[in-house]
């Protein structure tokens, strides 16, 4: 027999009844039922229940067992009571009559517990990570990530892409993010950064004749903390393609990324064709770029029912400024004053004045709207927004005026509040669209001058007659991202592989030729010896994982991921090194002395 296991602790049932095996694992718990004691043993695959009797020449040992000490097990295998099986645990059939225990390895006192998944302060579960990762739901969650990667080889692999691995270190990249940079001991006073993304060495290879790539790339940013990604660093599946249009990279990939949320869905839905939905359209409607699709929830303008209406607020607003809009969000089932005054609070909470609302109600057999905003505009207009929003009686609708470039955000949230608070959002589904058409450019206030929107190499559409003849930031790009349940997942476009084209573009951002060369000098070097149309994206794996196993954080599917101070509490970094270290890379402390 094996020196510790003949068998894992997931394997046992009932055939193996009457034979004699090996297991090893960790003590899970120990319970003691009137002299006979049950323990839990655990180990990777599984769990399975040993049982000992005061008679056994291992009941003496087995009495001074605690939970985690790492135990080898022989015993035989017994089929248990009818009313003792647990047909949620894959053992459940059997449990194993105890005839020898070895202790391989004895555990302190634990700073936290590890059966069960109750919460526990963060810093200490980060610091003693490795007791963490044990209990069951982590655990499991790290394995469904491994399986969700070799998913994705496979189908990206069966869709015709070769895995590259580029570089880590790198050349510092001005654009985007900050950098982390390491410091070079060879040559002084240089530094390599660490890649925000494999953007121009995936650019490289297509240039270099290779057509189909893909990794599953690490990228670095030394960013804030962000509720959606973890300091440091994340992981993406990066891809590019050659002689493409923007359908071809959009045609290949949502059956790819659709494959993987129906394998790991566990039955949910999932959106068999994503929509297409432009850029200016997702903030008209969804007041977001990355829509929750599961709200059914629409927005609309009604500007013109409040234009010289008897409400002055709205009317003076759009009377005096061309750009005012008055948009409605729809509330259906939300038709209480109790509700609409709770949904004002909450906008007065958000640094709001307000939220205006009708709702309508059955008032002697008659349909009518009620609120102020009913009162101060009449029925007539009343009706036309209840007729237009396809409202009825016990629905509600809320208004939103202004600039919609600078409220659209605002009616988002009011959207994505109302859809919750009135239980709308069906969140046992998986609701996937494509985000497309976005601005090229935009408006830098602070600097008064047009700046690239999103990815400097992407496609203008139109190409260099746009960048000649029309208003920068009337131009859209070839730029994409994929949405679901409200998260972005994954963004990309078609390059901008033309030397005289990207020179154009940059130039209109106020970076000239020579800034051109410095910053991208190998991809533009590259664009002179003929490169080929391509395009590409990089979706979230870390995004993916966690909407496909329903965590609430990053955390719960990250291996040893770093708190939101950016510190790894369990191997104690950022640290500081020795005085030799920096001597040897040429580098002088000078900290802030505040």
């Amino acid at each position: 027999m094996h020196r510790y296991r003949s068998h894992t602790c997931a394997q046992l049932n009932s055939s193996e009844v009457g034979k004699t095996v090996r297991l090893s694992g960790w003590v899970h718990r120990v319970r003691d039922h009137g002299g006979l004691l049950f323990i839990d043993l655990r180990d990777h695959y599984g769990l399975t229940q040993c049982v000992v009797d005061p008679d056994s020449s291992a009941f003496a040992l087995a009495e001074t067992l605690r939970a985690e000490w790492v135990v080898r097990i022989d015993g035989e295998v017994k089929a248990r009571a009818a009313d003792a099986v647990n047909p949620n645990l894959p053992t459940g059939e059997i449990e194993l009559f105890i005839n020898e225990i070895e202790v391989l390895s004895k555990a302190g006192e634990l700073p936290m517990p590890v059966f069960g998944d109750q919460e526990y302060p963060e810093d200490i579960r980060l610091r003693y990570r490795f007791l963490d990762l044990r209990r069951e739901a982590l655990h499991r969650n790290i394995m469904t990530r491994t399986k969700i990667v070799a998913a994705m080889r496979r189908e990206m692999t069966n869709a015709g892409f070769a895995e590259f691995q580029t570089p880590i270190l790198s050349a510092s990249s001005p654009e985007g993010a900050r950098d982390f940079l390491v410091p070079s001991r060879i040559h002084e006073g240089k530094f390599y950064a660490l890649p925000q993304a494999p953007q121009q060495y995936k650019q490289l290879l297509m240039t270099s004749g290779f057509d189909r790539y893909f990794q599953i790339a690490p990228c670095f940013r030394d960013e804030d903390p962000r509720a959606d990604r973890l300091p440091g660093e994340f992981y993406q599946l990066d891809l590019e393609m050659s002689f493409i249009e923007q359908e071809d990279v959009l045609a290949t990939m949502e059956p790819v990324i659709r494959g993987i949320f129906e394998e790991f869905a566990e039955g949910k839905p999932v959106t068999q064709n994503f929509r297409r939905i432009p850029y200016a359209e997702a903030l008209r409607t969804y007041g977001s770029d990355k829509p929750d699709l599961r709200n059914p929830i629409e927005m609309q303008a009604v500007t013109p029912h409040f234009a010289e209406s008897g409400f002055k607020v709205f009317a003076n607003m759009i009377a005096n400024d061309p750009k005012v809009e008055i948009w409605a969000v729809p509330a259906k089932t939300g038709g209480s004053r109790a509700f609409c005054d709770r949904m004002n609070s909450w906008a007065q909470g958000e640094g709001q004045p307000g939220l205006g609302y009708i709702f309508w109600r059955e008032e002697g057999g008659a349909l009518e709207g009620a609120g102020p905003l009913a009162k101060n505009i009449g029925p007539e207009r009343t009706e036309a927004i209840r007729t237009q929003m396809g409202l009825e009686a016990g629905d509600a609708c809320f208004f939103v005026a202004g600039d919609p470039a600078k409220f659209h955000r605002f009616a988002g949230d009011a959207r994505t509040r109302v859809g919750e608070e009135l239980n709308l959002v069906d969140t046992e589904r998986f609701e996937l669209c494509w985000i497309v058409d976005f601005p090229f450019y935009e408006w830098n206030e602070d600097e008064k001058r047009v700046d690239f929107a999103h990815n400097p190499f992407s496609m203008p559409q139109g190409g260099m007659e746009a960048l000649e003849n029309e208003d920068p930031l009337s131009i859209k790009a070839y730029q994409y991202d994929m949405v679901c349940n409200g998260f972005e997942i994954a963004s990309g476009g078609l390059r901008n592989h033309l030397p005289e084209l990207m020179i154009k573009a940059f130039g209109i951002a106020g970076l000239g030729p020579d800034v051109v060369e410095e910053r991208f000098g190998g991809l533009y070097r590259a664009f002179q010896y003929g490169a080929p149309p391509h395009g590409g994206m990089g979706a979230g794996l870390d995004r993916i994982v966690m909407l496909l196993v329903g965590a609430k954080n990053l955390r719960e599917i990250t291996l040893f991921p770093m708190n939101q101070q950016a510190e790894d509490l369990l191997m104690g970094a950022p640290s500081s090194v020795s005085a030799k270290q920096l001597r040897e890379l040429h580098i002088r402390v000078n900290l802030d002395t505040k």
